[in-house]
């Protein structure tokens, strides 16, 4: 079979999805030491994170609070998207997938320490673009128990046959 019959069946097997809530992920707790470990790697030492007491005492939540792109950069585990049976029963005929960027990202509320969150994963769009098929993915980040979501981003990734 061509690569372009691989596209087409692909495309055919997603159709039914666009719009459909494809997966919920599990929930995870965000934890200080999380949340230090990312301020180390990425050098964001901003006291509302990494500064507890101040934080209470000055931070208007009242405790420290995740980095907007340490609960970004948690989609991999959230959407669970990286797990080897998770690319064979959702991508079938496709070899490989690449992260191809972000149209969107919103953080409406923060994580405070001590929260959960899972991510929740809807497909937007498939289309075929240069021997890929890119899908636009709508993939909202709750936090448990609040009534506002932690972060909102479309997600393209390509997948080749």
């Amino acid at each position: 079979m061509d690569k372009n019959n691989h596209i087409v069946n692909f495309l055919e097997f997603l159709e039914p999805q666009i719009g459909q809530e494809i997966h919920v992920g599990p929930w995870l707790l965000i934890d200080q030491q999380r949340i230090d470990q990312f301020a180390a790697v990425t050098g964001d030492q901003q006291w509302i994170h990494i500064d507890p007491d101040r934080a209470k005492r000055e931070s208007p939540y009242g405790t420290t609070v995740a980095h907007g792109y340490l609960t970004l950069s948690l989609l991999p585990y959230l959407t669970e998207s990286n797990h080897p049976d998770f690319f064979q029963k959702n991508y079938p005929e496709m070899k490989f997938r690449v992260n191809y960027g972000l149209n969107r990202v919103r953080f409406p509320a923060p994580v405070k320490v001590g929260a959960k969150i899972r991510a929740r994963t809807t497909i937007q769009s498939a289309e075929e673009i240069k021997g890929s098929v890119q899908i636009c993915y709508l993939i909202t980040i709750e936090i448990e128990g609040g009534d506002k979501p932690a972060c909102s981003a479309e997600f393209l990734a390509r997948l080749y046959p």
